[in-house]
């Protein structure tokens, strides 16, 4: 019999769903032609992805031709920072952000810094939230962008993007806002058109699609420099012939997720409630995540025992979690130092992360490992 395992790293990555799968491979094994074909096969591929750029803009609520196609949630928001920068650098060259931002984010706009760029951080407080007034009082008349993302990819803090923008709107106008949607879409009811921004990356394989699928929205009349030139692919935003079997598989993940959203949040409300009851009621566990973050995240910590260490034994029990971004790969996080928490809630941080699939069983898992390992596993 094979053995059960509890998976909840899933804001790390997910398993892709049959039909992204099916997708994926229908386009590897009998649509393969280059969507830049003048042919009949090319004919075909390029339907092919017309029909996955309307499921994409489906799910995010806003029209296909806003929708540019990338290979994942980093280059999306490398696009975003350094094309949106560059667009408006006549404006001035200040950038302001978050200073709980992915890495794809918080990098770039360090590139920038040192080419001569102003960029101003803001931080979240203890509790991982972050105040909108806060950051729209970093913004002043220099700057070109400003980049927040929508939920933490670490504690699940929801970030008031919308309630920024409509402040940020009114003192500067010409500032390009985007918005790092990665952990949003797909999980949290969105209509990018109805939001006042100009910029939202997303990503695929946090929603049950391939690897090396994303997006980047594009408010229409806005302008992006592209950073990668080449054949003109995605209307010269993104040169490179498409990855058409993840771009397909992209497509049939938002497809399965359309008209879910709202029923598969709920669901995970309860998820996260049932989780958060259970480790308030064990000693020497800290909870880190907000009570009204992303019910997909929960991020919380056994100060005195390291996370890696803590990370192992669950995995020896069949339980996945994450000790912080997986992108960070176990180095000490940015974010959590951001929120001024003690280097021993820090150092003991862990993340448990849903998807629509995951169970009341998994979490159980979770939390009878937990308990092993606070009675078993050294600690300082």
């Amino acid at each position: 019999m094979e053995e059960k395992t509890a998976y909840l790293d899933n804001a790390a990555t997910t398993r892709a769903c049959p039909a992204a799968v099916e997708a994926a491979a229908r386009m590897m094994r009998d649509c393969f032609g280059n969507p830049s074909s003048l042919h009949a096969m090319g004919a075909a591929s390029a339907r092919e992805m017309a029909a996955a750029r309307e499921a994409v803009a489906a799910l995010l609520g806003c029209q296909a031709e806003c929708v540019t196609f990338t290979s994942g949630g980093s280059e999306a928001n490398n696009l975003a920072v350094f094309g949106g920068a560059a667009a408006r650098a006549r404006r001035g060259k200040k950038l302001v952000t978050t200073a709980a931002e992915h890495s794809s984010v918080s990098e770039a706009m360090r590139r920038l810094e040192s080419e001569g760029w102003e960029v101003a951080c803001v931080k979240p407080g203890p509790d991982g939230k972050l105040d909108a007034e806060a950051f729209a009082d970093a913004v002043d008349e220099r700057t070109a962008l400003v980049s927040m993302m929508l939920v933490n990819n670490e504690t699940g803090a929801v970030f008031p993007v919308a309630e920024a923008a409509k402040l940020i709107r009114r003192k500067n106008p010409e500032t390009l806002i985007h918005c790092d949607g990665v952990q949003a879409f797909g999980k949290l009811p969105l209509r990018v058109s109805r939001m006042e921004i100009d910029l939202m990356s997303v990503s695929g394989h946090k929603i049950c699609g391939p690897k090396g699928s994303g997006a980047l929205y594009i408010r229409r009349g806005v302008r992006v420099l592209p950073q990668i030139c080449g054949g003109g692919q995605e209307r010269g935003l993104r040169s490179g012939t498409e990855n058409l079997p993840a771009i397909a598989g992209f497509g049939a993940a938002c497809d399965a997720l359309n008209g879910k959203v709202q029923q598969n949040f709920a669901r995970a409300e309860a998820l996260r409630d049932r989780l958060r009851e259970q480790l308030s009621e064990m000693s020497g566990v800290r909870l880190i995540s907000p009570a009204d973050g992303s019910p997909y995240i929960v991020n919380f910590s056994v100060p005195g025992y390291r996370s890696e260490t803590m990370l192992h034994f669950l995995e020896s029990r069949g339980v996945f979690v994450s000790s912080g971004s997986a992108c960070s790969k176990g180095a000490t996080s940015p974010v959590l130092l951001s929120m001024g928490l003690p280097a021993p809630v820090v150092d003991g941080a862990l993340r448990a992360s849903f998807i629509y699939g995951t169970s009341e069983e998994e979490l159980d898992m979770l939390v009878s490992a937990l308990r092993e390992g606070i009675a078993k596993v050294a600690h300082k």
